[in-house]
């Protein structure tokens, strides 16, 4: 499958669904088949896809004859599509108002849900669609909504700031669509979500995708929805079988330096670099271009303009490798990709599938190489058992390979090179230093391939001494985890080099820490806390440490200082319905902490058991006093 450049990946990917088969093999349905208007199927012919998957083959129909519909349906399967579509039926492009709500958890899925949804209108004039999101300015937004945007695609708790100054009115709402409804549930929304529901008028349609439906989706459902069609897919699971997969044990701040060995001992013409984060992506991009290593980056915060020339580039051969977030593991066929390094494991076993996908397609063999820190066996062994297949490890190249595979390289033109000619006086030149030296030829040789090759002195010797001390210091790390009782390990994800675990959460951060004016009397949980810092601050995960939650506020740890933009962004967020008014911490007030000797702590508000994405510590002090609730942040 080709990259059609005038189209967002993302949106070919919702389209992909089980690959178009000849029409002599064909039995079910086509995209023609499930009562799609004309201009809305044309859009996706366009991407060259007629076969739709399973949740777009049962929700589409559904949903253009009018039905409300729950779907558990995770990433890979389509659902953008499967509700983006009957969505843009629903839509009157004549009129100039919000007729289409679809809210998301995170900025990410924002911005690439309301790309797929623009490539699915390219043939209805007059459909605007808008992603509103915390982590940019609202200024854009605004004048973006106030241009009559027909849909809105936002995280619930921007689409209530937007509410909430007017510049999102919901009096026309036909179709409100919940995406990843339990992960929203997860990061603290819940409040929004209600009010969101709320202030939609009572007529209208709604669809609501959650990769699990535990009770308090069910009960959002049957609160919200009309007597909804329950639809069930599976997840993608399976990888691709001309891939060789394999993986190599690398702590954390190793990871760079073992890349460029990697790179620079492959024969792929191009390769992809896969990050967990925009931030990372921009870090190790930039590390290869300083080290001469023709690379750019993707990420969310691309315009799609720049990624369709970034992508050109890597197509042209002008541009060799490509350091990328998720969103470009989707719908991306460049032929010359014969290498895909994850520096970061994904945090879905789908997100694994979608990346290794981009080499080893049509026909073409490839190779996929995953850096797996020593705490992240577990998250690598949940990849292998969900796409049932085991990777293979290897060691990550030396120095001296690094050395030996450019002496190839060198050695490999010499039959060109006498065939060009031109070695006369060259040939002079050696058989008068062979004879004034007596020196062996092959020495000579070989001394002129080292100096060709860089390895020719003192800082060769130090790469390959440091190189051998960080494969012991990871064979230690190995050895010291696998002889741990086994209920001590940490089974839950990697504490080494400062990385966190599934969610990105960190567990040692040291940082700056930071007081919010939002505490357990508020109704303050650490997911929502979580969520509001990652959606409105534009952090990540990983970024944030413990959690303090006291009654009339909370402390959070976050490992480099805010500038004062980011601040005043979070301090417009709201948690349990108050805003965070975020500030360096100076010092609680007397009482607020745990407490000295002889002292007393505040009563918690009965916090315990399992947060989301950690848990709290509460454990009563001498004298039955207890400590102010402590959310230990990694993942479960």
């Amino acid at each position: 499958m080709s990259l059609d450049t005038s189209a967002p990946s993302y949106a070919q990917d919702q389209v992909e669904a089980a690959q178009t088969p000849a029409p002599a093999e064909q039995s079910g349905p086509t995209f023609a088949d499930l009562g799609l208007p004309t201009n809305i199927l044309q859009a996706v012919t366009d991407l060259g896809f007629t076969i739709p998957s399973a949740i777009q083959e049962r929700a589409i129909p559904a949903l253009l004859s009018g039905r409300d519909i729950t779907g558990v349906a995770q990433t890979g399967t389509g659902k953008t599509a499967a509700f983006g579509l009957p969505m843009l039926a629903a839509i009157d492009p004549n009129l100039g108002r919000v007729q289409g709500l679809v809210l998301a958890p995170t900025r990410e899925l924002a911005m690439q849900v309301a790309e797929a949804i623009e490539s699915f209108a390219k043939h209805v004039p007059g459909i605007e669609v808008v992603a509103v999101y915390g982590g940019s300015p609202y200024q854009p937004q605004q004048r973006a909504l106030q241009r009559g945007a027909q849909i809105v695609v936002g995280t619930p708790g921007r689409v209530m700031d937007h509410l909430e100054r007017r510049s999102l009115v919901l009096d026309d709402i036909r179709y409100l669509v919940l995406d990843e409804a339990d992960e929203m549930l997860r990061m603290g929304f819940a409040e929004d979500v209600e009010k969101i529901f709320g202030q939609a008028p009572r007529e209208r349609q709604v669809a609501l995708f959650s990769a699990t439906m535990p009770a308090p989706i069910r009960r959002v459902a049957a609160q919200h929805l009309n007597d909804p069609v329950e639809i069930a897919v599976t997840r993608q699971s399976s990888t691709v079988t001309s891939v060789r997969q394999t993986y190599s044990v690398v702590p954390f701040r190793h990871k760079t330096g073992a890349l460029v060995r990697v790179l620079a001992t492959s024969d792929a013409d191009a390769a992809i670099v896969f990050t967990r984060t925009r931030g990372a992506a921009e870090e190790v991009g930039s590390a290869l271009v300083e080290r001469g290593i023709s690379a750019a980056t993707i990420s969310g915060d691309v315009a799609q303009k720049d990624r369709e020339k970034i992508v050109e580039r890597l197509r042209s051969g002008a541009l060799d490798v490509l350091v990328a977030t998720d969103v470009a593991a989707r719908g991306l066929d460049v032929d010359r990709i014969g290498l895909v390094v994850n520096f970061d494991l994904p945090g879905e076993p789908e997100a694994y599938v979608h990346r290794i996908g981009r080499t080893g397609r049509a026909g073409r063999t490839g190779e996929a190489l995953s850096f797996v820190t020593p705490g992240e066996r577990n998250r690598l062994k949940f990849i292998e058992k969900t796409i049932r297949a085991t990777l293979e490890e290897v060691d990550v190249p030396s120095p001296a390979d690094v050395s030996a595979h450019k002496a190839r390289r060198i050695l490999g033109q010499v039959a060109e090179r006498q065939a060009a000619g031109r070695l006369s006086m060259y040939r002079d030149l050696v058989a008068a230093y062979v004879a004034e030296s007596d020196v062996d030829p092959i020495d000579l040789a070989a001394v002129l391939v080292a100096l060709s090759v860089g390895d020719d002195g003192p800082k060769a010797r130090e790469e390959q001494e440091l190189f051998e001390a960080q494969r012991a210091e990871a064979k230690n790390a190995r050895r010291e985890r696998e002889s741990r009782p086994y209920g001590d390990r940490d089974s839950r994800g990697p504490r080494e080099g400062g990385r966190g675990g599934e969610r990105g959460i960190r567990r040692d951060v040291v940082g700056t820490r930071y007081r919010l004016a939002v505490g357990h009397t508020h109704g303050a949980q650490p997911s929502g806390i979580v969520g509001a810092l990652t959606n409105e601050g534009g952090l990540n995960g990983k970024d944030l440490g413990k959690i303090d939650i006291f009654p009339s506020f909370s402390l959070v740890d976050i490992a480099t200082p805010l500038d004062s933009a980011t601040i005043d962004r979070i301090s417009r967020a709201r948690v349990a319905g108050k805003s965070l008014r975020i500030q360096v911490d100076q010092g609680a007030p007397q009482g607020s902490r745990a407490p000295r000797a002889g002292g007393s702590a505040p009563r918690s508000g009965g916090y315990s058991g399992h947060g989301p994405a950690g848990r709290y510590d509460e454990r009563p002090e001498r004298g039955g006093e207890r400590k102010a609730p402590r959310y230990r942040t990694g993942e479960r």
